[in-house]
């Protein structure tokens, strides 16, 4: 029998009012800023409901499949609001949501959770499994390189410069190769029986997660295109940068799950998944989803590639090597977490003068 607590009693329905209502407001075109607004807080809601399911799940199952799942399916609005924005031109909204994706949960998210955990932790430390952290760079650091050579070709106006959308389809096939030959064994690993471990009782039944997650996951969908087709008046009716809005908006927006998982767990002092959650999301963005969505845009009427503009280019640099060094010994200390935090902070505020 599902358990809801008194606030998931009020919090579900409200989600469902807020969707019903983002709907409404694109097929009757309200103004520009309050279609934005309801669909960026039914985009956020929903990402909850996943999040919410998917801790569930995690009841069943171990801290990596756990975290892989949560990052799956909490990254659909990411997925959707890329494709759709693609589909309609919008390749600075469409390139920066997927960056600012992994800005978002790389720093700002990761920051606040470290922030969270070492608070939480007696000595002021957190402490998790160093693996996840390491491979999750390593993943990185190989997006890293093919954004960085595409971006010295093209600055240096080499020949190789005038085949970016070939090199960056072998880059994708490449880094979903590698993402795939990770992933495997680390799931594999992590659904082996481990002595003496113990899982609380799921509140919910699998039926009823399940359903959750595939009814949030559908509603993402049409959320995400809503959300996409008031993006463009809001913002310049905001007068607020392409580059802001997509780096910023969209992708705190869309990381809505990383955002609430992450900061939820940490305060519950489950430091191993939600490092996981947030380290598998980084990962997935920039190893699977960026390069999957390269592929799928050859199909679309803009073509997405790993061509960035520089200033990017040396955020995703120093961004890795930030991660390496904070999270690569499996704990951090309060002030690292705020030094994340403050890395975030200062490319977000450069992207309002993009």
């Amino acid at each position: 029998m599902a358990k809801f607590t008194a606030i998931e009693r009020i919090t579900l329905p409200l989600i469902a009012l807020l969707t019903v209502l983002a709907g409404v407001a694109n097929y009757q075109v309200w103004a520009p800023v309050p279609r934005f607004a309801i669909a960026t807080l039914a985009l956020a809601g929903l990402a909850w409901v996943v999040s919410f399911a998917t801790e569930q799940l995690g009841e069943r199952f171990g801290p990596a499949v756990t975290g892989m799942m949560q990052s799956t399916l909490g990254n659909l609005p990411e997925l959707f609001v890329v494709i759709f924005a693609l589909q309609k031109g919008e390749l600075v909204v469409a390139q920066t949501a997927i960056i600012g994706s992994i800005f978002a949960n790389a720093m700002l998210v990761l920051g606040l959770v470290i922030v969270v955990g070492a608070y939480r932790a007696q000595d002021g430390v957190m402490r998790f499994s160093h693996r996840l952290p390491r491979d999750t760079t390593t993943l990185l650091l190989v997006a890293v390189f093919i954004i960085v050579l595409l971006g010295l070709s093209l600055a240096s106006h080499d020949p190789a410069s005038h085949h970016v959308d070939t090199i960056s389809a072998v880059g994708a096939v490449s880094l979903l190769i590698v993402y795939l030959a990770w992933v495997v064994p680390y799931l594999r690993a992590d659904t082996a029986p481990k002595e003496g471990a113990t899982h609380r009782e799921p509140r919910l039944s699998l039926a009823l997660t399940l359903g959750l997650l595939l009814t949030a996951g559908l509603a993402s969908a049409f959320v995400s295109d809503w959300f996409v087709n008031a993006l463009s008046p809001a913002i310049m009716q905001l007068n607020i940068s392409q580059a802001f809005a997509g780096l910023v908006i969209v992708a705190i927006a869309g990381n809505a799950v990383e955002n609430t998982a992450g900061l939820v767990l940490a305060w519950k002092g489950r430091s191993d998944l939600a490092i996981s959650v947030v380290k598998n999301s980084v990962a997935q963005i920039a190893a699977f989803l960026f390069p999957l969505l390269v592929l799928i845009s050859f199909l679309l009427a803009t073509t997405l590639t790993f061509a960035l503009a520089p200033v990017y280019i040396g955020a995703f640099l120093v961004m890795a090597l930030a991660l390496w060094q904070i999270t690569g010994d499996g704990e951090a200390a309060a002030f690292e977490g705020w030094a994340l935090v403050a890395l975030y902070v200062i490319l977000a505020t450069l992207t309002l003068y993009e």
